[in-house]
């Protein structure tokens, strides 16, 4: 920063203290205007996009688990700089209208302007591994259009996964969960992460990103209480060869909890939560149809 900006900036600081030494109620407005953000940030803008509350650490000193929530267009997540990761995404998703247009792909990844590390496009440059989207593509652009498009693929959405995973058992999933799942139920909820065991391994491009092992995928229904929803969850390790039975990494969202340190759905009724989260029953889903699809790629 050159002297003369400097020098401005203590001006303009200057003036502003001044203004608001001779108007105090300018503070008190400040003030009110800034509680009203937060609280319509906390208590509005934010639950809209979440499904039985906020993803919670299971043991809040444990920093591996600590993240930002950030708020997007059509999704939300929680984001470690840290580990240069989401550690957990969040949509919902409805069947997709006849007829919608597809959107041009954009030719880039965005930096975001709220991340502490600035990853970028490049980051991931000869790294040996994609830029593995959580908020799909595909769904964000198709359901929320443009401007969901656009914020899935801004840099803190992004995840390094392997070629045969990203491209072949991650995007038959996420087609089905467009085409299959959501049209079943009229309204799905989808929550999506990394999942990190053993040693710390970063990528080769840029010592920022942390490597995941493995990610999940949990699909929970929009029920309403007195009914009880339906979930499905799936673990999948970064060393598939991408032509496995989607079947074959069904799991427990405890057992996610479990690896992940972290507390899905805390806002359910505990007998219902610890029913749904120990459930791995696909029937209802009716995943044995789709297990099988081939990917595209």
């Amino acid at each position: 920063m050159s002297r003369r900006s400097s020098l401005n900036g203590f001006k303009h600081l200057f003036a502003l203290m001044r203004l608001v030494y001779r108007h105090p109620w300018l503070l008190l407005l400040g003030l009110l205007v800034g509680m009203g953000d937060y609280v319509y940030e906390v208590k509005i803008a934010r639950p809209a996009l979440l499904y039985q509350g906020e993803p919670q650490p299971l043991a809040w000193q444990n920093s591996d688990t600590w993240f930002r929530v950030l708020r997007n267009h059509g999704f939300i997540l929680g984001y470690s700089d840290v580990r240069g990761n989401p550690l957990w995404v969040e949509y919902a998703l409805t069947p997709v209208p006849d007829h919608t247009p597809p959107l041009k792909r954009p030719s880039r990844f965005s930096t975001d302007w709220r991340s502490f590390n600035r990853l970028s496009h490049d980051s991931y440059q000869k790294s040996g591994y994609d830029r593995g989207h959580m908020a799909p593509n595909y769904a964000m652009s198709h359901v929320y259009g443009k401007l969901g498009q656009a914020d899935s693929f801004l840099m803190t959405n992004i995840t390094p996964q392997k070629p045969h995973l990203n491209q072949k058992v991650w995007e038959r999933l996420e087609e089905v969960e467009i085409d299959t799942f959501a049209p079943a139920f009229g309204k799905i909820w989808v929550l999506t992460g990394p999942v990190f065991s053993g040693s710390v391994e970063r990528l080769s491009s840029d010592w920022k990103v942390e490597i995941p092992d493995a990610f999940f995928k949990i699909y929970i229904t929009a029920a309403e209480p007195p009914d009880k929803p339906l979930a499905l969850a799936f673990l999948i390790p970064q060393t598939v060869k991408g032509n496995e039975p989607l079947a074959q990494f069904v799991t427990s969202i405890d057992a996610i909890e479990a690896q992940t340190g972290l507390d899905f759905f805390a806002a359910l009724d505990d007998k219902i939560e610890n029913t749904v989260e120990a459930s791995t029953d696909g029937q209802p889903w009716h995943l044995q149809d789709v297990s099988q699809r081939p990917a595209r790629y």
